[in-house]
């Protein structure tokens, strides 16, 4: 008897994952059902993807998107049965209500913490690739949690850990997924180390002095991944490691003096997992994010002819090195932020987000991203008590008022 479809809704549908995971489920109609889609922007193309799926639910974040969205769809026969949701809301919505047994959240930026709060709460399973919102609000999604394996992480990185952790023991973490055989048996973790691998971005091996005069042309220019600007930006800097880094610590419940990160060019290794006998487990696949996501709708299943395999009959070359912390301080800066309070990486994400909005348009050089981020912590204070949405979010506004005054400041010193 085959099993029934698994209703989906798709937060951040146009973007990069959005539109692989709906090339993911167009190639297995049999899995899937598209019941819900949100979007940013980009009306024409979530109208396309609602003829193309059928949904019966799609939210746009713009509220003056909403009437190109709506024209789009009453041409089309059936789509004027589409509910349209239109303000920043209408992702909320869609990840508590739309009935959807997964939630893929790929939102960019802390805007998914709500949705991912609201898909939790609603007891669909959250196939997570919006790090930043485990990132800023971590114990409030921890909270949120309902039960092990609620959370499928759909970052590259994060779905190699989950992946090849289930090759020992180790129970524990915010993606306690169970594990099989022998590794089920109970007892200590068998993990001694996550190695999170980078790809260096497209200034490995620069030196630091040579970072001032980035462009943000040369910034955008991913040596394997085409992803949105800030995404893309966040790369180039090693941000967006860090918040990896972070997000790896809060889904694996690992010490961060316990997760390393590593420059791999290729990418072909996605990440490694270190166990206490001083085997590595790694997990290999193209630099493409077609399997992770494939995983983050089907877990704890496989998904059949998903991406090629690796041809081994083929010769290549795989290095790694070192990160370059001097030149790339951005992933040491969030290891020290995520120890010194709950609410420290919401200012620290927060603060890059409007650092990197102001180097795009020219107000501040490439190293002043983090330079900003870290002036920015330095400044914060915590408050203290239980840890509540309305704290993040106050920390959140409080950091980019803080590094927009810095960054303004810095403008006016430059032009001096």
């Amino acid at each position: 008897m085959a099993s029934p479809k698994r209703r989906v809704a798709i937060l951040g549908s146009t973007g990069s994952i959005g539109t692989q995971a709906l090339e993911v489920i167009a190639a297995h109609p049999d899995r899937f059902e598209v019941v819900a889609l949100a979007a940013g922007t980009n009306a024409a193309l979530l109208a396309d993807q609602v003829r193309a799926t059928g949904s019966r639910i799609a939210g746009i974040a713009d509220a003056g998107a909403a009437g190109e969205l709506e024209a789009a769809l009453r041409t089309t026969e059936g789509a004027q049965k589409t509910e349209i949701l239109t303000g920043d809301e209408a992702a909320v919505q869609i990840a508590a209500e739309s009935g959807a047994d997964v939630v893929l959240n790929g939102m960019t930026g802390s805007i998914g913490l709500q949705p991912t709060l609201a898909a939790l709460n609603s007891g669909a399973t959250l196939a997570l690739a919006n790090k930043e919102s485990l990132v800023v609000g971590g114990a409030l999604v921890a909270q949120a949690v309902q039960r092990p394996g609620q959370i499928i992480p759909v970052d590259s990185e994060h779905s190699a850990l989950a992946q090849a952790l289930s090759s020992g023991r180790h129970e524990r973490g915010l993606c306690s997924l169970p594990a099989s055989g022998a590794a089920a048996l109970s007892g200590a973790s068998e993990v001694s180390q996550l190695i999170v691998t980078a790809s260096g971005g497209p200034f490995r091996g620069w030196d630091p002095a040579a970072l001032a005069d980035v462009t943000p042309a040369q910034a955008l220019k991913h040596p394997n991944y085409s992803m949105g600007r800030v995404v893309t930006t966040n790369s180039a800097t090693m941000v967006n490691k860090a918040l990896e880094v972070i997000e790896a610590h809060l889904l694996f419940d690992i010490g961060l003096e316990e997760i390393e990160t590593v420059v791999h060019p290729q990418q072909w290794i996605h990440s490694m997992v270190q166990f206490c006998d001083g085997s590595t487990i790694a997990q290999a696949g193209r630099p493409r994010m077609l399997i992770p996501i494939a995983l983050g709708l089907s877990w704890p299943e496989r998904l059949s002819e998903v991406d090629a395999p690796i041809d081994w009959t083929q010769a290549m070359q795989w290095d790694f090195e070192p990160l370059d912390h001097r030149a790339f301080p951005a992933v040491a800066l969030a290891k020290q932020a995520c120890a010194a309070s709950d609410t420290h990486m919401a200012v620290y994400n927060a603060a890059n987000e409007q650092a990197v909005e102001a180097f795009h348009e020219g107000r501040l050089s490439f190293p002043g991203i983090v330079s900003t981020v870290e002036a920015t912590l330095e400044r914060y204070t915590p408050s203290t008590g239980t840890l509540t949405l309305a704290e993040v979010l106050e920390a959140e506004i409080w950091a980019r008022r803080e590094a927009d005054a810095l960054i303004s400041a810095a403008t006016v010193q430059a032009r001096a």
